[in-house]
């Protein structure tokens, strides 16, 4: 059992067992129905900042959406409160999709800014709108009516709140270990492999914004029928820095986390509310100062979090069942012509010439070298070719069609859907990620599950299948051995063979690599030699850049020769070896 179903078990088993507890006093229902509303807010932003990698410290405005929707509901129109949940959902869930569709397009401290802004500004609304109560709000809600049951004592109240914590934890943890969480997973760590995967980096961002705030707006609904009234005070950017705080305290980006982080900060703030006055005085608020040097003190000694510090040792490893085959592979496509041709690609950086007018072009099952000194422009021509440059004059065919090139928009989410894969010059891996989740981010763009189906865990069988297309890149490269270490405990060449797994994941028609055999000793360089070799007779086309001379000879087909940003040469390697301007590029000549 890992952490997680461990984690599970024991909140069913509390929340099945603590309100049959007559013993316990109504006080501490009410504390733990808190934690959980406040679980579901920390959950969503646990989604956002530590999976999606965007800091938000305005979710306590889409708690207000849901609250208000509801509170305003039911006390104006006299809707069932059950009846306006998914109301509430659906307001909050409009909301959102509004503002994330601009604050997702911001990076950094800007991004962070921006939910700033916006949680301000919403919270001044929620005080200025008469219809919803202005600054005095909405009183006199009504309470949650089940099945004929007014939900009004605290026990039921605390079973109904924590059911949909169990539901939402549990949905979060499919999410995550499903082909669409590992492409939130990949937002953390810059977006160009990720791109590159075919995963379109705006619409997943925008997708885990909605998430973290659909969590929120329901913890909204929840905090709205539990306290029976709704103020603007509530939905202050104060209470959602707390918010946050619960998250980083627990762990962003872990489920359980998000609940103990909670937790934590609930009874803490409880505890240090009724004992510091005994200790200091009636005078003075000291229990944010207390608070403030416990949490700097909690991440002194766990930086990533409680959660994972406290379950750094508990399995974690995913198995896939020897039964499970691989994905489809499609068809190559028949190409009488050129693969791919570089059509006189020009790159021109201001005043800087990159690339100048470069030709050549990759055949059917070929092996072709790009080669030159370093600075001459090769990586550059890389972007052009898979559409993270735009080239400033020339175009990029593939299979005859244009594709970059004459005003046309050409991205890398583009080059992964005609199955044009690449590694990088600088190895781009989540390195917190098992090899594993790495390699099975190639893969995203061949199965087809949607956000539904992957936090009701009904998308199984295709997550069986694309798991098992990983795996086999995996032996493929010799990682077998090392599948379930994060990747970023591997050796600089074994982190590249993780990226030529995962390129082969797509399932490419043409392969890109920049300097693949970099950082490999001898054995693993003849192994990969071997490898695309292999690809080779089977009909894929490669193009790669690499410095070792002795690789490139023995390996490619033809060699493209380039220096200062264009092209100097081209032909077999023996004829490139005995070419005059190639040697004196490499060697320099007398004076």
């Amino acid at each position: 059992m890992n952490r997680n179903m461990t984690a599970r078990a024991i909140l069913v088993a509390i929340v099945a067992i603590l309100p049959f507890l007559t013993f316990i006093s109504p006080f501490w229902f009410t504390l733990l129905t808190v934690i959980g509303i406040s679980s579901l807010v920390a959950l969503g932003i646990s989604l956002l900042t530590g999976v999606g990698g965007m800091t938000s410290f305005g979710q306590a405005a889409f708690v207000g959406f849901g609250a208000y929707t509801t509170a305003w509901l039911t006390t104006a129109l006299g809707w069932p409160p059950l009846l306006s949940l998914p109301a509430s959902i659906a307001v909050t869930g409009a909301a959102a999709m509004l503002i994330g569709s601009v604050t997702v397009r911001l990076s950094g401290h800007y991004l962070a800014l921006g939910t700033i802004a916006w949680g301000v500004a919403l919270y001044y609304l929620f005080g200025n709108l008469a219809f919803i109560g202005g600054h005095t709000g909405i009183s006199g809600i009504p309470p949650v009516t089940l099945f004929g049951y007014s939900l009004i004592d605290v026990r039921a109240y605390f079973a109904l709140v924590w059911v949909m914590v169990i539901l939402a934890c549990w949905g979060a943890t499919n999410l995550l270990d499903s082909r669409l969480g590992r492409a939130f997973r990949t937002l953390r760590h810059g977006t160009l492999a990720a791109r590159a995967s075919g995963i379109d980096v705006g619409r997943e961002k925008l997708r885990i914004f909605v998430c973290a705030a659909l969590l929120a707006g329901l913890a909204g609904w929840l905090m709205a029928h539990f306290q029976r009234t709704v103020s603007q005070g509530s939905f202050s950017i104060a209470i959602g820095i707390e918010f946050l705080l619960m998250a980083v305290l627990g762990g962003t980006g872990s489920v359980y986390g998000a609940v103990l982080g909670s937790a934590l900060v609930v009874v803490s703030k409880s505890v240090l509310q009724a004992a510091l006055p005994l200790l200091f005085g009636a005078e003075g608020n000291y229990e944010g100062l207390v608070f403030g040097l416990l949490l700097v003190g909690v991440l002194q000694v766990a930086p990533g979090g409680l959660w994972p510090y406290l379950t750094r040792r508990w399995p974690r490893a995913r198995l896939v069942g020897p039964e499970a085959e691989g994905l489809p592979a499609a068809p190559l496509p028949a190409a009488a012509g050129p693969l791919l041709e570089a059509r006189g690609i020009r790159k021109v950086f201001g005043g800087l010439v990159a690339v100048k007018d470069v030709d050549f072009s990759v055949r059917k099952g070929e092996i072709v070298g790009l080669i030159g000194p370093n600075g001459a422009g090769k990586s550059t021509t890389f972007n052009l070719l898979t559409g993270v440059l735009t080239p400033t004059a020339g175009e990029v065919a593939f299979c005859g069609e244009p594709l970059a090139g004459a005003g046309r928009i050409f991205t890398p989410e583009d080059a992964a859907r005609h199955r044009i894969a690449r590694t990088f010059q600088h190895v781009k891996l989540s390195a917190d990620m098992s090899v594993l989740d790495n390699v099975a981010i190639g893969a995203t763009q061949r199965a087809h599950a949607g956000l539904i189906s992957s936090l009701l865990h009904r998308e199984r069988d295709e997550e069986k299948r694309l798991l098992a297309e990983a795996i086999r890149q995996i032996r493929r490269v010799g990682l077998a051995d090392q599948m379930h270490r994060p990747a970023g405990e591997l050796a600089l060449g074994q982190q590249r063979l993780v990226e030529i797994a995962r390129a082969l994941c797509l399932d490419p028609v043409l392969l890109l690599m920049d300097e693949p055999a970099a950082g490999l000793r001898r054995a693993e360089k003849d192994a990969l030699a071997e490898l695309l070799r292999q690809l080779r007779s089977e009909g894929m086309s490669i193009l790669l850049v690499e410095h070792d001379m002795d690789f490139v000879m023995k390996l490619t087909d033809h060699l493209v020769v380039m220096n200062f940003g264009a092209k100097i040469a081209e032909g077999t390697p023996g004829e490139v070896r005995r070419n005059e301007a190639v040697v004196k590029a490499y060697l320099g000549e007398d004076e």
